[in-house]
């Protein structure tokens, strides 16, 4: 399983990373849900060179050109609700991509709130067998939504390859995908992979929760 991590590079990409992880650029949610979906379009870009490609002839006002275009069937898939400024820079580029949805959300199982339990409530998605299968998610952090998420997806058919694309990741969620994502081929793509997890299961340094960040505070 192939892992590409941006914060190893020098890209503008670092620039949005800093943005979205500080505190007082995270007063304006405008901002925040716009540096995630740059993210997204940028991570999408890189994507792209890994697809397949042919030949197309075009017909020009003045004679034809030969062009070199992807001939992946893809799909982009996303987790509710803090996937879909992320989802939306990903379908900037691929604008011609199906598009998948999975609600998966996280529910503490204890008074400490140190425990948590992922639910999945809704499901809407193309066929997906032979696809190119992009799954973007913000925070991969234990990977149990994006497993559960992952199953549900293959309800639907079994993709050629899968792209599990994530703006900040740990060590363990990444590890949590390569044991679980065994189905297809598989690339993950973060933006950084932080150290860890704090005890209520955030991941640290982060930047917080990505949905409430994205959208106002939820009860």
């Amino acid at each position: 399983m192939k892992i590409v991590n941006f914060s190893e590079q020098n890209s503008v990409m670092n620039q949005y990373l800093a943005e979205i992880r500080d505190r007082d650029y995270q007063q304006n949610r405008l901002v925040f849900r716009n540096n995630i979906r740059r993210i997204g379009e940028m991570m999408a870009y890189e994507m792209s060179k890994t697809f397949d490609y042919k030949m197309k002839t075009v017909h020009t006002p003045l004679a034809d050109a030969e062009v070199s275009v992807p001939t992946d069937d893809v799909v982009v898939a996303t987790i509710f609700r803090a996937g879909l400024p992320f989802h939306n820079g990903f379908l900037d580029v691929f604008d011609h991509a199906g598009n998948a949805f999975v609600s998966a959300y996280r529910k503490y199982t204890n008074e400490e709130h140190t425990e948590v339990d992922i639910h999945i409530e809704y499901l809407a998605t193309p066929d997906l067998t032979g696809k190119t299968l992009i799954i973007a998610d913000p925070m991969l952090a234990t990977g149990g939504s994006m497993e559960l998420g992952y199953k549900a997806f293959l309800t639907k058919g079994t993709p050629k390859h899968v792209h599990v694309a994530c703006v900040i990741a740990t060590p363990e969620g990444v590890e949590h995908v390569k044991k679980t994502f065994l189905d297809a081929e598989t690339t993950i793509w973060c933006a950084a992979i932080d150290p860890g997890m704090n005890e209520h299961k955030y991941i640290v340094p982060g930047f917080g929760d990505a949905g409430d960040l994205c959208f106002g505070e939820k009860l």
